[in-house]
């Protein structure tokens, strides 16, 4: 994968197919401390025990569309990459947390490329899917939660075009201000 982004977009669909109807992913990066964060969150399904070992193998998958399931393993090699590491915490029934660590400085980190645009896509194929998006940069923040935007639209879909397009302007300035 090209940047963070999409790594991002990857496990969160992997969260939907698995019956999310909650998505967390938190970002946090810490210049002091060199490091980027990345932590993402479902309400889903989770992961099988019997299945659990497999997850990083890029030739399991689940899916009967295909053979392979690269996105985990593909994350796992970014962050490794990126003098980080991977971990992957599921509970059957209850959800599962994959959380990812990157040096932020590391030459061979992956950008994190266009958030706004990611969770613009997310949204916009996934109205009925809530997802929270929370950014921090040192001492700068940034919360974003659909739950809150839904209630404020008071029943027109989130995935409407003008609703869409607010939403996507709305996270790209308010990622610039963190800047």
């Amino acid at each position: 994968m090209e940047d963070i982004s999409l790594h991002i977009l990857d496990v969160a669909e992997n969260s939907i197919a698995a019956g999310a109807t909650v998505i967390r992913v938190s970002l946090r990066i810490d210049h002091p401390k060199d490091l980027l964060y990345l932590e993402i969150e479902d309400n889903g399904r989770g992961i099988p025990d019997r299945l659990k070992e497999k997850v990083l193998d890029p030739f399991f998958t689940t899916r009967t569309t295909r053979k392979v399931g690269m996105g985990l393993s593909l994350l796992a090699q970014s962050a490794e990459e990126a003098a980080g590491g991977l971990s992957i915490n599921s509970k059957e029934g209850k959800g599962t947390v994959v959380s990812a660590r990157f040096k932020y400085g590391h030459i061979d980190r992956k950008p994190v490329g266009n958030l706004a645009d990611t969770f613009s896509v997310l949204i916009a194929g996934n109205p009925d899917v809530d997802f929270v998006f929370e950014c921090r940069k040192n001492s700068s923040e940034f919360l974003f939660d659909t739950r809150q935007t839904r209630n404020e639209l008071e029943g027109i879909s989130l995935n409407a075009p003008a609703v869409i397009a607010a939403i996507r302007i709305h996270l790209k300035e308010s990622l610039a201000e963190m800047k």
